[in-house]
């Protein structure tokens, strides 16, 4: 199955009942780091005048996920790549610097070149570097007149990467019972989230303090400062719209010209995140099943409405809860957890959808071999059974992000209520509370501020179908953006985000702005 292309953006709870996995940090702490720089040097104003060395771009490094070097970017020329230092601790800067990996393909009409355009597609731990080229396509209009950028924020890929179990661990560790039905499972889910924790502290120690939005916000701008640009201009994706909405909240005076898509909403503490995602995916399957009661015989699926489609894989689940099923011929098994958090994988896009279906069909014959795939997918396991770091980053930045700590009792009293959301995902989302539980290190806010006054107008994309950052995040970042400043633009499409669609009329409204300064109309809809 390795053909199929896996959903490129994630948003803030990815991996269902335990949000984390992988890998170690590098920071500098001695006199001089490997690069020749003082562990003095991290002051931010003596940074902005590094000078980047751009080079053609080697293959993803393990934490990046696996892969060979970027192909020619569309419209010639080649990927270059570069790191950038940043200071470890921007409250210290004794305490030196850590490298963030960059990655640029120059503007093609250099004569009206605008700038650079820098990318974060969300997670948060998706590695910029390697997605970006992937997506390539969707931009090279843009690329006209900017230089595409992306980067591995701090404690994602090539960044300073966190660090926490094994690969083997870690098969074991997105296998596990995340909903667990008594007192002994619930004690055993806990301890694999305590003995996680406890390893990403032993590997990661050092940079898991540091590797929030409000730090990776703080880097963008001194990317902006380094890259030459007077303002970012800026493309956030997913959970890249909160780190956009920091930003702009931190730097109002420096925002460019921004979009932000698939839009996480900063009104919601971590239950009323995962609440909305319960009720997301939830949407985003009914929509799935009732395709699936329009085409009929065509579809694999048994049912003649909504209910009786998704009553299948409600079944299919409670099966797995009790024995797991072989996936094909890997020798491995699909459990309940990886059944679901695959499920999901296919609902990030209607282009998965007949995965899904199929994946399902399968699995109803014994076969769980497309559903690991799936789950594999979002978990950033290679064919190989190697990792990424992406569920390890996601754990780091969500857990030093939020203040939130919820015990099993409190978790417990809320699978009613995400029960009622939805019946496939919203056990998984209550117990998922416990995420953060046994972090090391305590949280920041209980929400995001995103307050912006004084920042030019920036474009809000909500999608009425999407499952991952429900459709009514996007009006509440407008607001929170303040009087003036933010613009919605409404899809009504399914997917998680909708620039990259294909969605002409969203596009060229994106493009519009982007390239021209045209911010579209107040309450704009595409459809």
């Amino acid at each position: 199955m390795e053909h199929h292309r896996a959903p490129r953006k994630r948003t803030r709870a990815t991996a269902f009942g335990a949000a984390a996995l992988l890998l170690a940090a590098g920071c500098s702490s001695g006199d001089k780091d490997d690069n020749g720089l003082s562990s003095t040097a991290g002051d931010p104003a003596k940074l902005a005048t590094q000078k980047l060395s751009w080079k053609p771009c080697a293959a993803p490094t393990a934490a990046e996920g696996t892969g060979s070097s970027p192909s020619a970017p569309p419209g010639g020329g080649q990927w270059k790549c570069a790191t950038m230092k940043v200071p470890l601790d921007y409250a210290n800067p004794k305490a030196g610097t850590i490298d963030l990996a960059l990655i640029r393909a120059e503007a093609t009409d250099q004569a009206h070149r605008i700038g650079s355009l820098v990318f974060n597609f969300g997670g948060p731990g998706g590695s910029g570097v390697t997605t970006l080229p992937a997506a390539a396509t969707d931009y090279k209009g843009l690329r006209a007149r900017y230089d595409l950028v992306s980067f591995d924020p701090r404690g994602v890929g090539a960044s300073a990467p966190v660090r926490c179990e094994n690969d083997s661990q870690l098969d074991t560790y997105f296998a596990q019972d995340a909903t667990p039905d008594t007192p002994a499972q619930e004690a055993s889910y806990v301890e694999t989230l305590k003995s996680f924790a406890t390893a990403c502290k032993d590997n990661s120690g050092t940079v898991l303090p540091h590797v929030g939005t409000t730090n990776a916000a703080r880097d963008m701008d001194l990317m902006r400062q380094v890259l030459g640009d007077r303002k970012l201009h800026y493309m956030g994706i997913s959970y890249g719209t909160e780190l956009g909405g920091v930003y702009a909240h931190l730097f109002p005076k420096n925002v460019g010209r921004a979009v932000f898509d698939g839009v996480v909403d900063p009104t919601n503490d971590v239950e009323q995140g995962a609440l909305g995602q319960a009720k997301g995916f939830q949407l985003a399957l009914d929509n799935f099943a009732q395709d699936c009661v329009n085409r009929g015989d065509r579809c694999l699926l048994r049912g003649s409405n909504v209910k009786e489609v998704e009553d299948v894989i409600v079944k299919l689940l409670a099966q797995l809860g009790k024995k797991p099923i072989p996936a094909g011929s890997s020798g491995r098994q699909l459990t309940q957890t990886q059944a679901t958090n695959g499920i999901a994988q296919a609902l990030y896009s209607k282009e998965y959808w007949q995965l899904l279906e199929q994946g399902v069909d399968d699995a109803e014959g014994g076969d769980g071999a497309l559903l690991l795939v799936l789950s594999d997918s979002m978990n950033g396991r290679a064919k190989d059974g190697s990792y990424s770091n992406i569920q390890a980053a996601n754990a780091a930045i969500n857990c030093v992000d939020f203040t939130q700590r919820y015990t099993v009792d409190q978790a417990k009293a809320k699978v009613p209520e995400f029960r009622r959301a939805s019946p496939v995902f919203g056990d998984f989302m209550a117990w998922g509370l416990l995420g953060c539980s046994e972090w090391p290190v305590a949280g920041q806010w209980t929400t995001p501020d995103v307050s912006a006054p004084g920042a030019p107008p920036i474009v809000v994309v909500g999608n009425t179908g999407d499952p991952a950052t429900p459709y009514e995040g996007a009006k509440n970042m407008v607001d929170k953006l303040g009087p003036g400043v933010g613009v919605e633009l409404t899809y009504k499409g399914q997917g998680h985000g909708a620039y990259d669609s294909g969605n002409k009329c969203v596009q060229n409204a994106v493009n519009a702005y982007l390239l021209e300064g045209k911010a579209p109309s107040a309450g704009a809809v595409c459809q």
